[in-house]
């Protein structure tokens, strides 16, 4: 079938196969260019490695130090009239590209937040590989079922405490509009914790020590984000931030855990960048467009690959990376730079419709938006029939 975008929201519900087996090469081609990490991990766990910084953090570690990779996500095939999710393909041709190289990949595709995809996945560790040295967590998920209780936790992206009001870019229109969020009640921020914050990541570690199967020496990381002062209301002082608190909670707990065999965890702060959930967030899409035009006119942005790639040579390479006060690995530091953020909060005072093309990238937001699901990546001809129903190896 011939496939188009076909966005509804912040989401596109359809996916190009080729087009994100494009996006995955490119990638891959991006750390194979920087050259080897002789020194990196060499058996690597990705808890979330389908789209976004889990999926470029599985491709860094494969394509930069040659590790053994296992991924897991939570994803749909193809149906009958149906593409797959990006995700889906996104898996597909990194086990591909993955096979082509000779490495090890191998996936599970379920629900991570549950014992039983824990206890497979052990399994596969201990059968394939017999332990692991790194665990990357980048879970991204609405939704939670225990896997003790069977409750369901559901998470919102709301303020705390006040109503918050600021300039919000319509993505489908390009009108930037005002909006206004409601404040999240006691519940609300207490799900929204359950979700994103640092439990699943906890039990997950847990899971994998009690099995032996983390290696002596074992480093994990989760991903978080900070932002500029004028985010924080729907950001860090909201319920996201309430959930990311959480997470660092789990970070200082699993580190204690950890340390009699020389283990440890960190939270690496990363860069504002176009993903499937960024886009979901309030205020966020404008603050991204602004950023995108000033860090691209300084010759200092980057994508996710370009981040997980630095993230590996640059900072895990190291005994101990260095890190902020609160212990924080800080890939956001160009973003937070004071000439950056000096030009943000002068530039958002001036932004409005007439004025967004001049002062912001809402065309390369676009773009990375599409290049997301597959659409848009220079080589793929989009006119062309293809082939939906796209295996991936290793659940085949």
């Amino acid at each position: 079938m011939v496939v188009t975008p076909k966005i509804r929201g912040f989401i596109c519900t359809t996916a190009h196969p080729a087009g994100c087996a494009r996006h995955v090469a490119d990638q891959i081609a991006h750390v194979k260019s920087r050259g080897p990490l002789p020194a990196g991990p060499k058996k690597v766990l990705v808890i979330g490695a389908s789209t976004g910084y889990g999926l470029a953090s599985r491709i860094a570690a494969a394509f930069g130090s040659q590790a053994a990779t296992i991924g897991v996500f939570f994803e749909r095939a193809a149906e009958e009239g149906r593409t797959a999710t990006a995700g889906w393909y996104n898996s597909a041709a990194f086990e591909h590209e993955a096979a082509a190289a000779g490495l090890y990949a191998r996936s599970f595709n379920g629900d991570a937040f549950s014992d039983a995809l824990k206890s497979e996945v052990v399994e596969a560790i201990r059968a394939d590989l017999g332990q692991v040295d790194c665990v990357i967590y980048s879970l991204a998920s609405p939704r939670r079922t225990h896997p003790k209780t069977g409750e369901v936790f559901k998470s919102v992206l709301k303020p705390i405490g006040t109503s918050y009001t600021n300039k919000n870019l319509n993505t489908g229109t390009g009108e930037v509009t005002s909006v206004t969020i409601e404040p999240a009640n006691a519940d609300e921020i207490a799900q929204t914790t359950a979700v994103m914050g640092g439990e699943d990541w906890e039990l997950w570690i847990d899971a994998l020590a009690e099995a032996g199967v983390l290696a002596p020496g074992a480093r994990t990381l989760a991903y978080s984000y900070i932002g500029p002062v004028l985010t924080w209301p729907i950001y860090k002082n909201g319920t996201i931030g309430q959930a990311k608190i959480d997470l660092e909670r789990a970070a200082a707990s699993i580190s204690k855990k950890l340390a009699s065999t020389g283990g440890q965890a960190w939270i690496s702060v990363n860069k504002a960048l176009v993903t499937q959930a960024s886009s979901a967030i309030p205020v966020v899409p404008l603050y991204i467009s602004l950023l995108y035009k000033i860090m691209k006119e300084a010759g200092s942005h980057e994508e996710c690959i370009e981040q997980m790639d630095r993230l590996f040579r640059d900072r895990l390479a190291q005994a101990q990376p260095p890190t902020d006060p609160e212990g924080r690995i800080r890939l956001d530091d160009w973003e937070m730079a004071a000439p950056v953020q000096s030009l943000i909060a002068e530039r958002w005072d001036q932004v409005d419709t007439a004025r967004l093309g001049e002062l912001a990238d809402f065309a390369g937001y676009q773009s990375n938006f599409l290049k997301l699901f597959g659409f848009g990546l220079e080589g793929v001809d989009y006119q062309a029939d293809v082939e939906t129903h796209i295996s991936i190896p290793s659940l085949a």
